[in-house]
């Protein structure tokens, strides 16, 4: 049953540098009702990604900034409770974009039903969601993985990076991590199967690329941008490729943080292309197709970060951008109606 109250988090104001709790606000509003062709959605889980911090921002990004004073944007699944569209039903599951509100509409343009038998629901907002596409196609289709090469991958432990040396893996290819802490650095290589993991924070970066990879780096999938970034410089190889996916050490930045020499790209003749997996969902269909069976064989691990409650949503946001998630971030708004992970 439906409330007569939906609550919000609202962004409040736009940060400068590092977002902040006071940039958000908690607000109650009155109970949406679905119009002729619109469905109502009890949020489930909600998705925190690091996207949202140019979201809050008011700067010309590749997607339109996030609207002060509305919900925050953000991918969610969701339980149907209302509806008036008919290619949807009473107690459906749906993947969306609801944003962070315990109750979205929707007109059912962008809606996925999911089958909560295939795999937990959760994951179409990790593994085999967002995260986990943006993986596939950065690493299939910029960084082309040949078997023998080496892969390295920076925020080893993320959403995002897990999946990245897990499919190297799969390819054939020596893959190794770059994380944040020792306990991070110990799953990727004992739960994930990399082959090795540099923590960026205790170790001397260069001497432990060119220990981790010997025969050099022949792609390097960036999460992180900074000092990583211009390490890996030093260690590319000739005809390198760099999948650049996002640089949230340089989020937050306030001035321009300078960066380092380019020159090894020109001597090593290296590719590097930025992308947004949401230009590529041509390629939705295939990363399913080969994905599913992987994640449902154990061949693929995710780990999931769920925190409860709407009201934790702007605190775990930040945190991610202090690197204090581990795995897929998550906010359970609500009971999961298929009993998923977590």
């Amino acid at each position: 049953m439906t409330g007569s109250v939906n609550r919000q988090i609202l962004l409040k104001s736009r940060p400068e540098g590092a977002p902040s709790l006071g940039n958000f606000e908690l607000m109650e509003g009155p109970m949406p009702e679905p119009g002729e062709g619109e469905v109502l959605m009890r949020v489930v889980y909600l998705s925190l990604d690091p996207y949202m911090r140019g979201r809050m921002s008011g700067a010309k990004s590749y997607a339109t900034p996030a609207a002060i004073g509305e919900p925050m944007v953000g991918g969610t699944i969701g339980k149907i409770v209302k509806s008036r569209n008919p290619k949807y039903s009473v107690g459906d599951i749906v993947l969306g974009y609801g944003g962070w509100q315990e109750y979205a509409l929707s007109n059912g343009s962008g809606l996925r039903k999911l089958d909560p038998t295939v795999a937990p629901v959760s994951t179409a907002l990790g593994v085999l969601g967002m995260p986990g596409a943006t993986a596939y196609v950065g690493l299939l289709d910029i960084g082309q993985p040949k078997a023998g090469e080496t892969v390295v991958v920076s925020a080893a432990s993320g959403a995002v990076g897990s999946i990245v040396g897990q499919l190297a893996k799969v390819k054939g290819c020596r893959a190794v991590g770059v994380a944040g802490s020792a306990e991070k650095c110990r799953y990727v290589v004992e739960e994930l199967g990399f082959d090795a993991c540099i923590n960026y924070k205790t170790d001397d970066l260069v001497p432990a690329l060119r220990a981790a990879c010997p025969q050099g780096i022949d792609i390097y999938f960036e999460n992180v941008g900074g000092k990583v970034f211009a390490a890996v410089l030093r260690v590319l190889n000739r005809n390198a490729r760099i999948p650049l996916c996002g640089m949230i050490a340089e989020y937050n930045a306030t001035s321009d943080p300078g960066g380092p020499n380019l020159r090894p790209l020109l001597v090593h003749r290296a590719l590097i292309k930025g992308f947004i997996v949401s230009d590529h969902n041509d390629r939705l269909p295939a990363f399913l197709k080969e994905m599913t069976p992987l994640v449902r064989e154990g061949r693929i691990k995710y780990r999931e970060d769920i925190v409860d409650g709407l009201d934790a949503a702007p605190s775990a946001l930040i945190g991610l951008f202090e690197g204090k998630n581990f795995g897929k971030m998550l906010v359970r708004v609500s009971s999961d109606p298929a009993g998923g992970q977590g």
